[in-house]
């Protein structure tokens, strides 16, 4: 099953679509358009500040998000606090954060998000710290 996801560039873009196994583990992601599956992208996370995965496409603008933690970490995750480069700040649990690999997923902190997790491309991130 696709994931959906919105994919935000360094430079302020966005797109909305789907994708599948995405791991970040290479230095690309594949988006299916969100109107149009059929056209795919092959995008660079070189380009990227993140990709949020998502639960639906619209969201609720009007939910403040929590930024605080409402339930302990999983097993092996660390509470953490990043603010990118644009000033955006995200709070949740990481496995594994290591700043000198391409990126990172984390876990928001409140599960009432729009956002299920969201890999960090860590060339977009400008303070990092432990909760």
């Amino acid at each position: 099953m696709a994931d959906k996801v919105v994919v935000h560039f360094r430079d302020g873009r966005l797109i909305k679509g789907f994708t599948t196994g995405f791991t970040g583990t290479t230095s690309t992601i594949r988006v299916a358009d969100v109107n149009d599956p059929s056209r795919e992208v092959d995008i660079n996370l070189a380009a990227l500040k993140a990709v949020f995965f998502v639960k639906d496409f619209v969201g609720d603008s009007s939910y403040d998000e929590v930024k605080a933690f409402r339930t302990p970490p999983a097993g092996g995750e660390r509470r953490m606090i990043f603010t990118l480069h644009d000033g955006e700040v995200l709070i949740g649990s990481v496995n594994g954060y290591q700043p000198e690999r391409d990126g990172f997923f984390l876990r928001p902190a409140d599960p009432q998000s729009n956002n299920l997790s969201c890999f960090i491309v860590a060339a977009a991130v400008h303070s990092a710290s432990i909760v």
